[in-house]
């Protein structure tokens, strides 16, 4: 049995799970629904605000599934009942982040602005204050979506190793390189 499938989905007040009969999950809660389609290999059941996935054979195909989709279902309660955060922090002399609606204007050093169109479903905030490094702040109730949209935002500008300038996550530790050494 699948370590992480064998677990059980808790459901929290406020949030309903659907299962089709085409094996589509649809979770609807306070910050918004999300829907996954499961393989059909799994059966998704729900009993008593508590859900679970179980496969029907010990095929090496299904027990990698099996612990895949509990993962993805579990992230989606998660998010239609909380939500997720992820917090970027600008590093560099001059740096700096606009948020206008859905449309993020980052300064990071180039000759040019970089306009970055947000998709719907993530809500941005950008913060700067005096003495401190800008930081970005997503909002979204779709993991996976906030995770694709925060590493799209870090390949505009990496942390680079030798001064530690770039986009980086907040509370995120670049291991820094010595530069050149003198000559003695």
């Amino acid at each position: 049995m699948s370590r992480i499938g064998k677990l059980p989905i808790h459901i929290p007040q406020g949030v309903t799970v659907t299962v089709s009969p085409d094996n589509t999950v649809t979770v609807k809660g306070p910050k918004g629904q999300l829907s996954q389609k499961v393989s059909s290999d799994l059966t998704v059941t729900v009993e008593n605000d508590v859900m679970h996935v179980q496969r029907h054979t010990e095929d090496k195909n299904h027990k990698a599934q099996h612990g895949l989709y509990r993962a993805l279902l579990h992230n989606m309660v998660v998010g239609v009942s909380e939500g997720y955060v992820v917090k970027q922090e600008l590093v560099g002399v001059g740096f700096r982040a606009n948020a206008e609606g859905q449309v993020l204007e980052l300064g990071l050093g180039y000759s040019h602005s970089i306009f970055f169109q947000l998709p719907a479903e993530v809500k941005v905030s950008a913060v700067t204050e005096k003495r401190s490094n800008p930081v970005i702040t997503l909002e979204c109730c779709d993991k996976q979506l906030i995770g694709q949209v925060a590493a799209k935002i870090r390949s505009f500008r990496k942390p680079e190793p030798y001064k530690g300038k770039g986009i980086r996550f907040v509370g995120e530790v670049v291991r820094r390189k010595a530069g050149k050494s003198a000559k003695v």
